[in-house]
């Protein structure tokens, strides 16, 4: 059956594989890799990110290797945009392509008419001549088919081609249009038709790795994928096996951390779409069942404050003041530590000059 392992102790696990119990010595494109990718809608989120787990971690770090092309930024799991690096972009994209392809044929009634393959290769050329706006893309594809859904072009270009998003897009202090290329026309190597057998038994050793113990359906919530229990079977005799408070297995790799509940977890900053809020069925682990819904706004996701390993307020910076909104009480050990901590991140990713500021009150009012 194996042993259960209560909500505090998934969360020291986990906090302690997504290095948040204490800050890593790691290279910005090692915590990257081991990561597996950093959730990346917006632009910075990917910097924040890296500064709540890395220690001496600036955004120049990051930003070097977007412009050098060892990560890119593309759509991978859960069809969202994730940095990721040139290697893992190689290797994700294809686990997931059958999932892109399910999302084209969600648009078939706009797409009536239209060949995929050769969509395919025209936006192929199209990109590869120089890097393309969506709408750009858009535009050239109605050329050839007039009566479909412009919508639904974009969409099957997007799943239908590996797309990344070329610089200086993506790089901290600069700005631009999101202008798209292919993977191989950006780094120089081309994803392989179809992951490899092995593939998926690495992936979700590697995931367990980064944000385990986890269920099948947990690993299916980050990936965004379906049909995951065989790889789990395949693998069950080298993983740990354990239970949730409701009887869910869990697995694991043997020799991970699992430290003990009661290890201190230090107040952390995580940016909107940080993935450890996003890369479980079951988020109780990170944030109690009666703050579900308070960390998002239509499809938006907030900016969250971890005490004590938990979801435990919201937060906005605007400049060089930082203000927390709380959702209950804290100590005032545990406040001056936050304050210690936003001072830090205003100090250490803020792009102006002077001294920073952290208040308590509410961000919306």
């Amino acid at each position: 059956m194996g042993s259960v392992l209560d909500t505090r102790s998934l969360n020291r696990a986990t906090l302690a594989r997504q290095l948040l119990l204490s800050r890593a010595a790691l290279s910005a494109e090692d915590a990257v890799t081991h990561l597996l990718g950093l959730q990346a809608q917006n632009v910075k989120p990917p910097y924040f990110q890296l500064h709540a787990r890395l220690a001496g971690f600036r955004p120049s770090a990051l930003a070097e290797l977007m412009e050098t092309r060892k990560v890119v930024r593309m759509v991978t799991m859960r069809s969202t945009i994730h940095t990721h690096t040139a290697h893992d972009a190689l290797t994700l994209r294809p686990l997931v392509q059958a999932a892109r392809d399910r999302e084209v044929n969600a648009f078939r009634k706009g797409l009536v008419g239209v060949d995929l393959e050769r969509l395919r290769e025209l936006a192929r050329a199209f990109v590869e001549a120089e890097p393309r706006t969506m709408g750009e893309i858009r535009e050239e594809l109605l050329r050839h088919w007039p009566d479909a859904d412009p919508q639904s072009l974009s969409v099957a270009a997007r799943c239908r081609l590996p797309l990344v998003q070329v610089t200086p897009r993506g790089v901290w202090g600069r700005s631009g249009q999101v202008r798209l290329t292919t993977l191989q026309q950006w780094i120089g190597h081309s994803p392989d038709e179809a992951p490899p057998a092995h593939a998926v038994d690495d992936v979700v050793l590697r995931y367990l790795g980064a944000f385990g113990p986890a269920s099948v359906k947990d690993m299916q919530t980050w990936a965004g994928l379906t049909r995951l229990r065989d790889a789990f079977e395949r693998l069950r005799p080298r993983l740990a096996v354990f239970r949730d408070e409701n009887g869910v297995e869990l697995f694991d790799l043997p020799d991970a951390p699992r430290p003990d509940a009661s290890t201190p977890a230090p107040p952390r900053f995580l940016p909107e779409f940080d993935n450890l809020l996003l890369s479980h069925a079951d988020r109780t682990r990170m944030i109690a069942p009666e703050l579900k819904g308070r960390t998002w706004t239509g499809n938006q996701s907030h900016r969250t404050l971890l005490v004590d390993g938990f979801v435990a307020g919201l937060w906005h910076w605007e400049e060089a003041s930082l203000t927390v909104e709380l959702f209950g009480k804290v100590s005032k050990a545990e406040k001056e530590h936050i304050v210690a901590e936003g001072e830090r991140v205003i100090a250490e990713m803020s792009e102006t000059a002077g001294p920073g500021h952290v208040r308590f009150g509410s961000i919306h009012g």
